[in-house]
């Protein structure tokens, strides 16, 4: 594992263990009836709104469920060094990030109203996105060229 692989990997596990935070705290909170406190004046109405849940599943334990994958897959990478590990966990980042992009135009355009952890959420998507693209590329192919 080079230098820059190790740390992009460390990055993915940072990124992943803030964006489980995130949501598994949305996820107490639905679960306990009641709303976070919000900066954003329009939480309450996108985490209220029909587009919260997924056939009776919170779109917020979705999202712990998917951000703990990729941190389990994040350690269980920088424990074996196994490309195809990280590699693994780079391509959930696709579903992530387009998931994050559906649920922004949710917000933006249809309830039309904003909330502060969900942008969080749509960030940290990004940045795994980015990394994961990032880490197909540097785990696809060796510093030969000759794929791993």
């Amino acid at each position: 594992m080079t230098r820059q692989l190790k740390i992009a990997a460390i990055i993915f596990l940072a990124v992943s263990a803030l964006g489980f935070l995130d949501a598994t705290y949305l996820t107490i909170e639905h679960y306990r009836g009641s709303i976070p406190p919000c900066t954003i004046k329009g939480c309450e109405i996108v985490l209220t709104s029909e587009h919260a849940k997924i056939a009776g599943i919170p779109v917020a334990l979705l999202g712990s469920l998917y951000y703990l994958t990729l941190l389990i897959l994040s350690i269980a990478y920088l424990d074996s060094k196994k490309n195809a590990t990280i590699r693994l966990a780079s391509y959930f980042t696709i579903a992530g990030f387009t998931a994050s992009l559906y649920f922004v135009y949710l917000m933006l355009f249809v309830i039309k109203e904003i909330c502060q952890y969900c942008l969080v959420s749509a960030t940290t998507s990004t940045l795994l996105f980015i990394a994961g693209m990032y880490l197909i590329i540097k785990t696809r192919h060796g510093s030969d060229g000759v794929k791993n």
